[in-house]
Formats: C-alpha cells, structure tokens, sequence
C-alpha cells in the first residue's frame, strides 16, 4: 500500500516507518519536527514538512492519492497538558480533524491512530481490556479520546475501516532509532540519563503504594512490538467503522523491578532518590491484550524487561545526548 504516515520523525512513527518500508509499503512522511527528528528519517523516503493545523498543506499533500494513513502526530506530555490545555486540544484534536477531512475527502481506504491507556484514566479492574469505561484524568487524554470520537464517526460516514491502538508504557530502541523527548519524562530514557550523567539524578515518586514491593506497576511494550502492531493493523482484513485495540505486555513490571533490570543492563549501580507519590498516579496499570492477539495476531515478542533494557542502553549508550550525537 501507498501510507501516509503523520508524525513519522517520532519515536514510535519513525520505527514503524521502517517496518512498513520493510514489509513492501511504500512509504511518505508528513512531520512539522515540533518534537521529531531529522535524524530518524530514514533515506530516500519522501517528506512533507508543515502542520496538520494547516488545513490547505494537509489538502495539497493528500492531493497525490494515498491508500491509508497511519496517525501518530500528536503532544504528548501529560503534565504540560494540565498546565496548557488548549495548546493539546488545538494541535491534538485540530489537526486530527483537518487530517480526517482531508482523508475522508481524497478517499483513504484506512486509517490507523495512535492513541493511548491514558483514555481509561484509573480503571476499577486490572488487566484492563477494551470493554472498561474511558474515563480520562487529564487533557492529554481528554484529546486522545476526542480523536477517536471523531474517528468512528468518520469512519462509519465514509465507509473506511480504522483502527485506534491503545499503547501502555512504549520503551526500548531499534539499533538505530530510540528514545529522544526533551523534556524527558519517561521512566526508563530518564533512569537510562542518570546512569549517563550522574549529575543529573533519579527519582522514584512513592515506595508507599500498596503493590509488592512499595512501587507503581506499568506495562512496559517495546517500540518494535509497537511498531509490528501498526503494521498487522494497516494489513488485517477490517470492516468499515473503528476497531481498538489494547497494546501491552499483559504481565507488568514495578519501578524497582525496572531498577533491578537496568542495573543487571548496564552493569551500574542504581541509586535512586525516593520522593513523595505524585498526584493521581494510579498504583498499577497492566493491559488486557487478548483481542490484538486474536485479531491482528501481534504477539509482544520483545517486551521482556532485559530486552527493552539491553535495547534501549545500547541505543542511549551510543547517542548521549540523543540525536544530537
């Protein structure tokens, strides 16, 4: 297939890029590099540089028929959407809709979003499956939720099968490609740093929670089981209308579980400082992922935690400070 791809330059796009490349697609790339990286751009790939918030960019490049669209262009930083919420429902929500009107427009035969966990907000059970309430605590996950929204309607008006992939906790590195936010706020990229730069330091927020050994449990999916998954979901058979789809390990993993793990990675010692719990930080948090098992036949072959430790310090390793060399 012909596969836009939004957002491309990230994290998570840039390394389903190559998946997709890999498996025959042919391959553009729409990316405004707002928090993206020339550098993962891989060679010879064609590049549309602008913002979804520019409805007439977004009509020019759909312009040249595409067969599907897979979306990841978004922000993504929980905290800062507290603080700015318009700046995540004009970009997030914004620049979806002029992307799904320029879709529905040019006649897109399907369309894959990046969503998130953050749409079922503090569920009442655990693993989490699809069929739990969304109930979002911020406005990150607020716009996440609006997007699908707007998506199934879409969807189901022009007739096109779509797909909202849910991730937990996405970590890990390909060799070439990996982790790179500025300002980090990810578990493992800032542990990974600390170990790098111990000038820098660590915190773990609450050793008081009631879990094993004291500290949050996650579901830690590494970037190229990510990547797999959105590659299965642009090839199942679909009907028109929105599936979603959790994306997880199923199993979990504590703060000090990540801890031990990266210490046996790089063979450091880890010595975090403990410091209070943050608000609204839910103790555990694992996912249900029996109907992207069923359905697109994904398996999370790489989200054990020596992988994505081993992966994503080899990576961090050799980039100390990211991209930038």
């Amino acid at each position: 297939m012909k596969v836009l791809v939004t957002g491309g330059a990230g994290y998570i796009g840039s390394v389903t890029t190559r998946v997709l490349l890999a498996r025959g697609h042919e391959v553009e790339i729409l990316d405004d590099f707002s928090t993206g990286h020339r550098e993962a751009l891989p060679p010879g790939v064609p590049l549309h540089e602008g913002s979804l918030l520019d409805a007439g960019f977004v009509d020019r490049v759909l312009a040249a028929p595409v067969d599907a669209v897979l979306h990841f262009a978004a922000f993504s930083l929980v905290g800062e959407s507290a603080v700015r919420p318009l700046k995540y429902y004009r970009n997030n929500v914004g620049g979806s809709v002029n992307l799904l009107d320029a879709a529905a427009r040019a006649g897109v035969r399907r369309f894959v979003f990046s969503s998130t966990a953050a749409v079922y907000g503090e569920p009442d059970e655990m693993p989490i499956t699809e069929h739990a309430p969304t109930r979002p605590v911020n406005p990150y996950g607020h716009t996440k939720l609006a997007i699908e929204w707007a998506l199934a309607d879409t969807a189901a008006a022009a007739g096109f099968p779509a797909v909202a992939l849910r991730y937990f906790n996405a970590c890990g590195a390909t060799p070439e490609l990996g982790e790179d936010h500025e300002p980090e706020t990810h578990l493992i990229p800032r542990l990974l740093r600390s170990l790098l730069d111990p000038a820098a330091g660590f915190a773990v927020f609450g050793d008081d929670y009631p879990t094993p050994d004291g500290t949050c449990i996650r579901d830690y999916v590494h970037v190229a089981d990510l990547a797999e998954a959105h590659a299965l979901a642009l090839e199942a058979d679909a009907r028109p209308g929105l599936s979603v789809y959790n994306l997880g390990s199923e199993t979990g993993a504590s703060v000090r579980e990540i801890l031990a793990a990266a210490a046996a990675a790089t063979g450091l010692p880890v010595e975090p400082r403990i410091e209070p719990r943050r608000p609204g930080d839910p103790a555990r948090l694992v996912a249900g992922n029996a109907r992207a098992r069923r359905d697109l036949g994904w398996r999370p072959c790489r989200s054990d935690l020596p992988t994505i430790l081993r992966d994503a310090w080899d990576w961090h390793r050799r980039h100390p400070r990211g991209y930038r060399g």
